[in-house]
């Protein structure tokens, strides 16, 4: 199932600034910043990246129960395996 693209745009965009959020948190550790300011950063760039995670979950939710699979088409996901990529981020 290919997701749609302006969607999986919308992804590309945060995981593109989580990636800069986290060079900056390697650039701090090795500076030698404050733990707290550390782990504040950290816990945005994971924050970035679940959000990143949940988007593409609920894109191809939405897409395997509007868009059903056509005979000549791969299966889409199923709901239980959305299901369990859903709960491996929580």
């Amino acid at each position: 199932m290919q997701l749609d693209p302006d969607a999986m745009t919308k992804v590309g965009n945060r995981l593109k600034r989580a990636q800069g959020q986290l060079a900056a948190v390697v650039r701090m550790v090795d500076e030698g910043a404050a733990c707290e300011d550390v782990v504040t950063q950290l816990a945005a760039v994971s924050k970035a990246l679940d959000r990143a995670g949940f988007a593409i979950i609920a894109t191809g939710m939405k897409q395997c129960l509007t868009q059903p699979a056509t005979p000549d088409e791969e299966p889409t996901l199923d709901v239980e395996k959305l299901e369990k990529l859903f709960l491996s981020l929580a």
